[in-house]
């Protein structure tokens, strides 16, 4: 029972990590019956309200219901690479692999250019990997300026 309990409290909690909500911040009727409020309750209420009802995707879709599809999603919580370091370190070095996948399906690349993605990353395993102490923050940037500069993949990167 312990581990539900923690389980459920972890999801929830997972679910405050988005900076800016699919829709906007004002998108949806739980936003509305909990507008002004704050706290773990009517952040999850609202969250149920919208994703039990429909009403925040039938919102982005049509323009009403406080939504909108103008903004950029932001997320807030650990990037993909940090949080599967050694998985995506050993798959750089072999040049395939599930993380290296996850990687590049995180980061919007298409299946047909995956292959390139893959191959970038392993013929510049030492930029990406230039010692035992490299972070995954700069691990992330090095792979981005990296792909900055392939004409395939720069597409994917802002």
């Amino acid at each position: 029972m312990k581990k539900l309990v923690t389980g459920a409290v972890l999801l929830i909690a997972s679910s405050s990590a988005f900076a800016e909500a699919p829709g906007g911040p004002n998108c949806g009727w739980g936003n509305m019956l909990f507008n002004g409020q704050s706290g773990i309750a009517p952040h999850f209420l609202a969250s149920t309200t919208n994703g039990t009802s429909g009403n925040a995707t039938f919102g982005m879709t049509t323009g009403t219901n406080g939504c909108s599809v103008d903004g950029k999603l932001t997320y807030g919580g650990k990037q993909m690479i940090g949080a599967m370091f050694d998985e995506f370190s050993a798959d750089v070095a072999v040049g395939q692999g599930e993380a290296l996948n996850a990687v590049a399906v995180a980061y919007g690349v298409a299946k047909e250019d995956r292959a390139a993605f893959a191959a970038l990353a392993h013929n510049n395993f030492s930029v990406l990997f230039p010692s035992e102490n490299v972070t995954a923050e700069e691990v992330t940037a090095s792979l981005e300026s990296l792909m900055k500069t392939d004409a395939t993949l720069s597409k994917y990167v802002i």
